[in-house]
């Protein structure tokens, strides 16, 4: 484990100090201690530092709000953990039974805009600097880091709601705040001018010193995803493809090493926001996250690893060809009881662990699973696991979908292969080579490479969505309650009670 990470350094730690991220939309005050009298390359670098903490909350990225809005919906997750902790959720997420009042709503609505509102300050203020003729290189830097985060809360948002308020500038009264939605069409236009600007301001590698800082990479990928969001295949073929051929990253790491700490920042990792612990800050969220904590095991004593939420399902077991290695790498296996005896079929690699949990899931989700010696040293709770947001192999499968959509089989063939020679390494008998050339069947590899491929990280059920099979998947999987309104949630209430009429519900939840 790394233990210089970018954004870990003290004075990262030190940055999230001055600042605090209002989680309510409307009552916002300008967050931070910095004025404008101080240095402006402090306040403009402090602030866009502490947006990388930001990301790594509970509420975006590490905790139930994410989990439940990403995951939770798709046929190939659910709530998990014991029966008593969480029903309301289970029944919100995993059934299908929106309520607007959802406390996860406000939370993963109100973190977003905390972002966005950070980043809106940060290009003020970098546009002051502009018009004064000041602008020195790291503005232009944190320009395009400012306008990546912009276009992921909002994109974030788009996915899960729909119409939403659209802010691109600096809330000095909580008032200025308090206008009506967006059309999806001007988000998205608004989402494809930040990712533009991005692309064209950060540079395409960092040192060492600055691992997990954002790239051009990073920007044209995301670009990539917004476009799959839209199955608009020619723009997502030209983002994926840039990225591709430009040679940055590679599928070299072995799978089930990817989500180990060696596995932290290797060839295949885009972007991922960087964690660590220390023996000064063994268990924080500071320079650390809960990401490990809400989805390790639920048990006692030496399992007592997390929350044991996000759990996946049997359905997402079944998905896996035969001797497929991404099974045993995504899907953490355990035993209801200490008098079940230990088998080869619940011992999980690489760490030769049989946990005990109560947990009603049928699987934890392996990707947040921590080493053992590390929690020794630091905490059971895994607060040092890096969270992985773009992986190289998510826009190579964008690649070959996109090529396969606008009647390209041989180039989508060759990209889904990429995927497939990593995964099968050295063992030639399993997941054969796809071959064939006709456009539905080619399709329905796509999409069942995408499944198994991205297991338990975030985009199943939007994936479900844009394909236009959210009914027919979920129903079988004994989703029953999923109407194609539930692919937007519910505005929340809270907001809408603030906004005094100003911001109105979605249509299918008015009640």
């Amino acid at each position: 484990m790394k233990l210089d990470k970018y954004i870990l350094s003290i004075c990262i730690a030190t940055t999230a100090l001055f600042f605090s991220s209002c989680s309510d939309f409307l009552d916002r005050s300008p967050q931070g201690q910095f004025t404008e009298d101080d240095n402006p390359n402090a306040l403009v670098n402090g602030k866009i530092y502490n947006v990388y903490t930001m990301m790594r909350n509970y509420n975006i990225t590490a905790g139930p709000p994410a989990f439940a809005i990403h995951s939770f919906r798709s046929e190939d997750a659910e709530k998990g953990s014991i029966a008593s902790d969480g029903s309301d959720v289970a029944e919100m997420y995993d059934d299908f039974i929106y309520t607007a009042t959802n406390g996860l709503l406000g939370a993963y609505w109100g973190q977003n805009y905390a972002i966005i509102y950070q980043c809106n300050d940060i290009l003020e203020a970098i546009a002051a600097k502009e018009t004064a003729g000041q602008t020195e290189t790291e503005d232009i830097i944190n320009k395009g880091e400012a306008s990546f985060f912009r276009a992921y809360c909002y994109f974030n948002l788009v996915r899960a709601f729909g119409e939403v308020p659209l802010v691109t500038y600096k809330i000095n009264d909580a008032s200025e705040a308090n206008i009506p939605k967006t059309t999806v069409e001007k988000i998205y236009v608004q989402i494809d001018d930040d990712l533009k600007t991005a692309e064209e301001t950060l540079p395409e590698t960092w040192s060492s010193e600055y691992t997990g800082r954002l790239t051009w990479g990073a920007a044209r990928s995301l670009h990539a995803r917004t476009y799959m969001m839209r199955n608009d295949w020619n723009n997502m073929y030209t983002a994926s493809t840039d990225v591709i051929n430009k040679g940055l990253y590679n599928l070299k790491t072995p799978y089930d090493e990817i989500f180990t700490d060696d596995g932290e920042n290797s060839g295949g990792s885009i972007f991922e926001l960087q964690c660590t612990a220390t023996a000064a800050l063994p268990q924080s969220d500071i320079i650390g996250s809960q990401f490990a904590e809400v989805q390790g095991v639920r048990g006692a004593d030496k399992w007592d690893l997390g929350w044991g939420w996000n759990m996946a399902t049997e359905y997402m077991a079944q998905a896996y060809e035969p001797n497929d290695p991404r099974k045993n790498a995504t899907l953490l296996y355990f035993r209801r009881s200490d008098s079940d005896p230990i088998t080869p079929e619940n011992t999980n690699e690489p760490y030769g662990e049989s946990p005990v949990s109560p947990a009603i899931g049928a699987y934890f989700n392996k990707k947040a699973y921590t080493d053992p010696a590390l929690r020794k040293e630091f905490t059971n709770k895994g607060f040092w696991v890096n969270i992985r947001l773009i992986r190289y192999s998510d826009v190579v499968l964008m690649a070959a979908e996109a090529a396969n959509e606008k009647g390209i089989p041989k180039e989508a063939v060759d990209y889904l292969e990429m995927v497939r020679a990593r995964a099968r390494g050295k063992d030639t008998s399993i997941l054969p080579k796809i071959t064939t050339n006709d456009q539905s069947e080619l399709r329905e590899a796509i999409r069942h490479e995408r499944r198994v491929e991205l297991g338990m990280e975030f985009d199943r059920f939007y994936d479900l969505v844009r394909w236009g099979i959210a009914s027919e998947v979920l129903h079988a999987a004994g989703k029953v309650n999923y109407q194609p309104k539930n692919a937007l949630l519910p505005l929340p209430q809270s907001e809408i009670d603030k906004s005094k009429g100003v911001l109105v519900q979605n249509p299918d939840y008015v009640q």
